[in-house]
């Protein structure tokens, strides 16, 4: 089943983005090759699509997991959840129609 990981930042976390993004990337990239991702991506803090040193205020990952407690597992150890650019996260099951 799919999980979506809904992450809100913390304020000003764009250096700790930057610092972390690499690993973050990785991860992504092992489920993407493991046909498990369906979207992927930050939320700008403003509307453009390159926010600059504004940075971004959360991020969206649609993936298949075998429970929700694999995603929240994933989730748990996400390079960006160690390194404290994530306030919040929220992982909910979805249903994929289109």
């Amino acid at each position: 089943m799919y999980y979506a990981i809904i992450a809100e930042d913390i304020s000003n976390s764009l250096e700790k983005r930057l610092a972390a993004r690499p690993a973050h990337v990785q991860r992504l990239e092992a489920l993407r090759d493991d046909g498990r991702l369906l979207i992927a991506g930050p939320h700008p803090a403003i509307d453009t699509p390159d926010p600059g040193d504004e940075g971004f205020s959360g991020s969206l990952i649609v993936a298949e997991f075998s429970s929700l407690a694999d995603a929240e597992q994933w989730a748990a150890d996400d390079p960006y959840q160690h390194a404290g650019v994530y306030s919040h996260v929220t992982i909910k099951p979805f249903k994929r129609v289109f």
